[in-house]
């Protein structure tokens, strides 16, 4: 996929380092790249945070499935994408001593910003991910930089791993993006009076483990005379509350009994 030919100097860094790129937890991170940095990235995506309720910019579909694990996770406290290898002067000496031509930018020859694409605050302390398809890694050039990162990050003593598509659960990713559909739902989107008599009318419901989803729903909706559709924004939030749980690694049958199970 050709990318937006960005022009890289030293007054572009000076900028990016003004805008406080790179800089921040939670919901006041800026990753150092954003999806509008480039054109024609037909893959790249903008999806808002359950972790730190702010949008994430993410380059490829490896990159959103990761984040939705991610994001899922109780074991995950922030989540940084774009994360950049702030210390210039190290990551280049890095690349010297490995032998490796760091990256530069064709026209000006000032040095790139590697990124890491994800670094994770988690309960057992920082860690970072970068994502790439398994095809990448036959590249040579790829593979050097991937080895300036892995460096980097073992010289700040935070543990780096490379993950591929072959490691990421890509069907509970999916489930979880279709929960995401209710992810704004609250209970002033109905009456609240209703909304919480129905959230736990409906986990009332699946304690017995003899309905459907799909029946649940609609007895919800009579129930309380939603609005079609209100029901399934329900189930999804109770699951996305983890008040329900599900099999997130097998595709959901709405009409099967017992498929959600009241914690």
């Amino acid at each position: 996929m050709a990318k937006h030919r960005r022009v890289w100097n030293a007054s572009v860094y000076e900028k990016y380092i003004r805008e406080g790129r790179g800089c921040g937890w939670g919901s006041g991170y800026s990753p150092w790249i954003r999806v509008q940095d480039f054109s024609s990235r037909g893959i790249a995506s903008r999806v808002k945070g359950r972790t730190t309720g702010r949008v994430h910019h993410l380059m490829s579909n490896v990159e959103l499935a990761y984040f939705y694990i991610l994001d899922w996770s109780d074991n995950v406290t922030d989540i940084r994408e774009q994360y950049p290898l702030s210390d210039l002067e190290l990551a280049v000496r890095i690349a010297a001593q490995a032998g490796i031509r760091y990256p530069k930018d064709n026209v000006s020859g000032y040095p790139y910003v590697l990124t890491c694409d994800f670094m994770i605050t988690t309960l057992d302390g920082l860690k970072a991910r970068t994502v790439k398809m398994s095809s990448e890694l036959d590249n040579k050039r790829t593979l050097e930089k991937l080895e300036i990162e892995r460096r980097y990050w073992d010289a700040q003593s935070i543990e780096w791993k490379l993950i591929t598509e072959r490691e990421i659960p890509f069907q509970k990713a999916r489930t979880i993006e279709w929960l995401y559909a209710a992810h704004g739902i609250s209970p002033e989107t109905f009456q609240p009076y209703k909304f919480l008599r129905a959230w736990d009318m409906m986990s009332e419901i699946f304690l017995s483990g003899e309905h459907s989803i799909l029946d649940a729903t609609q007895v919800i909706e009579a129930e309380f005379q939603l609005v079609a559709g209100a029901g399934l924004l329900l189930f999804k939030q109770l699951v996305l509350n983890k008040i329900l749980t599900i099999n997130l690694n097998e595709p959901l049958n709405l009409n099967a009994k017992g498929v959600a199970v009241s914690l």
